[in-house]
């Protein structure tokens, strides 16, 4: 299975769904760029996701913007994985 959705951290709060798109335009295909945001609030969450058309433009955009400086905040950027697999949920899964 080809994995190329991404997941950003440490985004500033006024980071928009465009300018995530930006930031990632120039290593390929951005097919979805959105910022998470509290779902009372509307306000972001300092993360979001990146989906790019191939997996090769995904770990181009993993090697050069993971640790990168972008509004004066260090992004952490990595495949993102999916909700079904990741352990250590609150139902005494460890």
């Amino acid at each position: 299975m080809q994995n190329n959705k991404l997941f950003v951290r440490n985004l500033a709060y006024s980071t928009t769904d465009g300018e995530l798109s930006g930031i990632f335009a120039s290593y390929g295909e951005v097919v979805s760029a959105r910022i998470a945001t509290d779902r009372d609030t509307g306000r972001s969450r300092g993360f979001g996701f990146v989906q790019m058309n191939t997996q090769e433009e995904a770990q181009n955009a993993i090697r050069t913007l993971d640790n990168s400086q972008h509004n004066g905040r260090t992004l952490y950027v990595a495949i993102s994985e999916s909700r079904d697999r990741k352990s250590g949920t609150a139902y005494g899964n460890s």
